[in-house]
């Protein structure tokens, strides 16, 4: 049974003057976070998604349109009322913002301390949130001691110190390295799976979305263009923004250069084809001998098997041939067989031969935001 929505975006719009110009940061977003989920909001730099976040807590105030959190519209509470709506929503930021005068304990204990908790019953959540990000043995260094991934490990224990029902995570990996990212992800997993905190994460990093995100929504220029289950998303890209994101992430669309050696070795058709854990776990899927009922010879040639979200998800390039005396016949054998597996849920990028090379979209949709960017 899908949960109720702790988060609604309801024609949302926030606009920003820069220049004499009117910068839509915001523009027209509407959607749901369910209770209970981990959502990501992946966008370039300049997308609007940190904005985005800060309208939650109403640390930025629409323009227009609805934010309701916990069954609250926030756009026109006072200030009494928003403290107490932030004291059930929690924030990681990237840069840590930790007290540097202060120990991590202090650090952890300061928004309690606010809400004026007596001193026993302080200490007590603090060496319990300790305990939990796994620093307990750090409680009275200062941040300057620490490591990066220990930086972040305080600004967890201190934004869940008070038991937040939301957990807003801001470019929460960024500053950190690949290692240390991968355990602060699964300190934030964790977080949901035991404290069941829903958490909102902004990142511009398609792997962080990868790991541990049920859902994401992607934005661009203001405006979310693409919002699905992650997995969906990753298998089946509508929207170009999407696709890059994917390619940095996965790497599943190989190098033009690859291609390019792929032509030479091979005189066939060739297809990237990406197939979903539903084929992939699948008896009935078996791409030699569909491909030979249609009278099509399959070879896969190039490609890997990855996961999103703990589910298998694969990537490879196929030569295609027939067998068919009539190459008008085996031509069409083969577009009979695209639309058979197109039906299925394979997703296809028709790569061409040697003899008639097509690019592949997701690169011209690179160089096309290059050249946008010089």
């Amino acid at each position: 049974m899908e949960s109720d929505p702790i988060i609604s975006f309801n024609h949302v719009a926030k606009y920003f003057a820069s220049k004499g110009d009117v910068v839509r940061a915001v523009d027209d977003v509407s959607f749901d976070v369910l209770a209970g989920e981990i959502f990501g909001v992946i966008g370039y730099s300049g997308a609007g998604k940190s904005t985005l976040v800060r309208l939650i807590n109403a640390l930025e105030r629409v323009d227009s349109g609805e934010v309701w959190v916990n069954g609250t519209d926030v756009t026109g509470l006072g200030e009494p009322q928003l403290r107490a709506l932030r004291a059930n929503i929690g924030m990681v930021f990237q840069q840590f913002a930790l007290f540097s005068a202060k120990t991590v304990a202090d650090n952890v204990g300061y928004p309690l301390m606010l809400a004026k908790w007596p001193k026993t019953k302080r200490d007590a959540r603090v060496a319990q949130m300790l305990d939990f990000v796994g620093i307990s043995d750090k409680a009275d260094a200062y941040p300057s001691h620490l490591s990066g991934g220990q930086k972040q490990r305080v600004g967890i224990a201190r934004a869940l110190a008070h038991s937040p029902a939301i957990l807003l995570a801001d470019e929460a990996t960024s500053a950190l390295d690949p290692e240390t990212t991968a355990d602060v992800l699964a300190l934030l997993k964790r977080a949901n799976q035991e404290l069941g905190t829903t958490i909102v994460i902004i990142t511009h990093e398609m792997g962080v979305v990868q790991n541990i995100c049920d859902r994401v929504a992607v934005m661009e220029a203001g405006k979310i263009v693409e919002i699905g289950d992650t997995y969906d998303v990753f298998a089946h890209p509508q929207f170009p923004a999407t696709r890059r994101f994917i390619q940095t992430a996965l790497r599943s669309h190989p190098p033009r250069e690859t291609i390019d050696r792929l032509h030479a070795a091979h005189p066939g058709r060739l297809i990237l084809m990406t197939v979903p854990a539903t084929a992939l776990d699948s008896e009935a899927f078996n791409l030699a001998r569909i491909a030979d009922s249609m009278h099509v010879v399959s070879s896969i040639i190039y490609g890997s098997i990855t996961e999103v979200g703990s589910r298998p998800l694969g990537n490879v390039v196929v030569e295609m041939t027939s067998p068919l005396p009539d190459a008008a016949a085996g031509e069409a054998a083969i577009e009979a067989l695209l639309v058979k597996l197109e039906s299925d849920g394979i997703g296809l990028t028709d790569l061409g031969t040697a003899e008639q090379p097509q690019d592949d979209p997701v690169w011209a949709e690179l160089d096309d935001r290059e050249d946008e960017h010089e």
